[in-house]
């Protein structure tokens, strides 16, 4: 009888595992109907024969197949490729700076690629406009790793600088290279001829209205490789966890990691930001959500981060299509309603635990 007994999981064992897994499914599911809801709602309603007349039929193509084919749909795809990868984005930054406060734009890494890519419009107005259509396209998320590349590199060497291990500093150094990155990307406004004052805006209020298939796709598989590589050093940023140190001592290779995770998120916000403009707090939201979700093992946080980040952004985007239609509001208004309470509510924790310490 004991044999059979210690054979059988005993409930509290199971339970836990029923809902690691039911979390991670509740929450793709929700995923799945924010993705049907946005296909469904708009200034075009979208019948079941527009599903049918898409790009290989030959029958005359209505209102509402154009829409769903050229327009909904890629921009549907580009905002889940963009949402996931500012989820990931957040959940690698708070791994790397072992701070959950810690979030692309908040640090500075989105507002330094779209000082960059404002520069690029302004400044170098010139030499964007002598290059082709088709290289233009690839000029902008690049310049956008640039500059988000120089702000990790930047805020990485200051806090070490300044005062190594403090979250404070950390913090301090973001808001200061946040405040001359914005800095930058006024003057350049200032400078700014009507056309490329309106490109300017597009960057700093966030938009995904200008989506195409080429945009997703390179998007999506950019996320692909870049969510592969960042599953290999999960379990590393595990180790990360409880210090450089002991990370160290079982034999991981902490510099290099850092730089692995620093060109990642650089070239996640780079890519959101040079197609989509600055989109904030999603990357701050979406890693304390899966945490919420699965617990702190950052092999099932990066994955989750990135299905809430979509989701996020799912819901946000379709708000600012729906809101005002026919008009559109800026997405990046909605995700800082909603992200900013939410910081200031992480913040009041924060202070509460360091106050009880």
């Amino acid at each position: 009888m004991s044999t059979v007994g210690s054979a059988l999981p005993s409930p509290v064992a199971v339970a836990p595992a029923r809902r690691a897994w039911s979390r991670p499914v509740l929450l793709a599911l929700t995923l799945v109907l924010a993705v049907l809801a946005a296909v469904r709602f708009g200034a075009v309603p979208i019948s079941a024969a527009d599903w049918l007349n898409g790009p290989w039929s030959d029958a005359p193509k209505t209102g509402g197949a154009h829409v769903l084919w050229h327009l909904r749909l890629p921009r549907l795809g580009l905002t889940l490729a963009v949402g996931a990868a500012l989820g990931l984005a957040g959940a690698l930054s708070q791994a790397l700076f072992r701070n959950p406060m810690a979030e692309p734009s908040l640090l500075g890494v989105t507002s330094g690629a779209a000082a960059a890519v404002a520069l690029t419009l302004t400044v170098f107005a010139g030499l964007h406009a002598a290059l082709p259509a088709e290289v233009r396209l690839w000029l902008l998320p690049l310049v956008g790793f640039c500059g988000a590349l120089a702000v990790c590199f930047a805020l990485d060497r200051l806090s070490r600088w300044l005062a190594p291990g403090s979250i404070a500093a950390l913090l301090l150094c973001g808001l200061a290279l946040q405040a001359m990155t914005f800095a930058i990307v006024g003057l350049c406004s200032f400078i700014a001829n009507d056309e490329q004052l309106r490109a300017i805006n597009f960057w700093t209020l966030g938009s995904l209205a200008g989506a195409n298939w080429i945009m997703a796709a390179v998007m999506g598989g950019a996320l692909l490789v870049l969510g592969a590589l960042a599953l290999r050093v999960a379990p590393r940023l595990n180790a990360l966890a409880l210090g450089e140190a002991a990370a160290a001592h079982v034999g991981i290779d902490v510099e290099r990691l850092r730089w692995q995770c620093i060109g990642m998120v650089a070239l996640l916000s780079a890519l959101a930001v040079a197609w989509c403009g600055s989109i904030g707090f999603i990357g701050l939201m979406a890693p304390h959500l899966a945490r919420q979700l699965v617990g702190a093992d950052q092999r099932r946080v990066l994955p989750n981060a990135m299905l809430a980040g979509a989701l996020l952004l799912v819901v946000a985007d379709s708000f600012a299509r729906t809101l005002a239609v026919p008009a559109e509001i800026p997405v990046g208004v909605f995700s800082a309603l909603i992200g900013a309470p939410w910081f200031l509510v992480l913040l009041r924790g924060a202070v509460r635990r360091m106050g009880s310490a």
